[in-house]
Parts: structure tokens; sequence; C-alpha cells
């Protein structure tokens, strides 16, 4: 699925703490932790945890979120639609690392295991 220009400069203008809020709030209304969304973050991006608290706080866009992030290569194994699109077949890298993120996340708050999130 071809995602438009308009959509990719949507995306690369949010900023990461706007939408942090909405990911906290996600998955503790499924009983999944900060510490789990921490660990998901980190691990397909290869940010610390005070990196990813440092983007919380900053005004950071998610195009300057994932220029600086080390794309996990096992990421390429997130399969599955999300916000309809299949991530597998997004071209764009913005818009599919984002997807990545936002795929993990749901993955965390349906209660899958932690090591099929992490695709161990």
């Amino acid at each position: 699925m071809e995602v438009t220009q308009k959509r990719i400069d949507k995306i690369a203008s949010l900023k990461f703490s706007s939408v942090y809020p909405h990911y906290v709030s996600k998955i503790e209304k499924k009983g999944r932790t900060v510490a789990e969304l921490y660990q998901v973050i980190s691990w397909l991006t290869g940010f610390s945890e005070n990196e990813i608290k440092s983007f919380i706080n900053s005004k950071d866009t998610f195009q300057e979120f994932f220029e600086k992030a080390k794309i996990n290569p096992n990421a390429t194994l997130i399969k599955g639609v999300i916000c309809g699109y299949r991530v597998e077949e997004i071209e764009n890298d913005l818009v599919r690392n984002t997807r990545y993120l936002d795929k993990l996340i749901d993955e965390l708050a349906k209660g899958r295991k932690m090591e099929k999130i992490l695709r161990q």
C-alpha cells in the first residue's frame, strides 16, 4: 500500500512526546507496565531508558526520533496490519518504523509474551 506524501509529512511532524502518553495509557489499561514499554521501544530503536525519557521531555518529532534510532535488524520480522497498512509493504522508512512501533505496542497491550514481541 502506498503512503501519501501528506501522511508522511503528518507523521514526520508529530512530536514523540505528544504521542507517548497515549502509548502509556493503552498498555496500562491492559495491565502492562511502563518498564515493558521502555523495553519494547529500546528493542526497536536501540535507545536506553534514559534516552527514551529524554525524547519524552523534548520537542523532537518522530522524524528526528527515528533519524537518531538504530533500528533492530529483526524489525523486519514484524508483520501484520496496523492502521490499515500491512507493515511489511510500507516503503517509506519513517512510516514503516512508526508503524513497527505501533504494532509492537499493540502486541504489548494485547498481552502477547515479551519474547514473541521482541522476535526472539
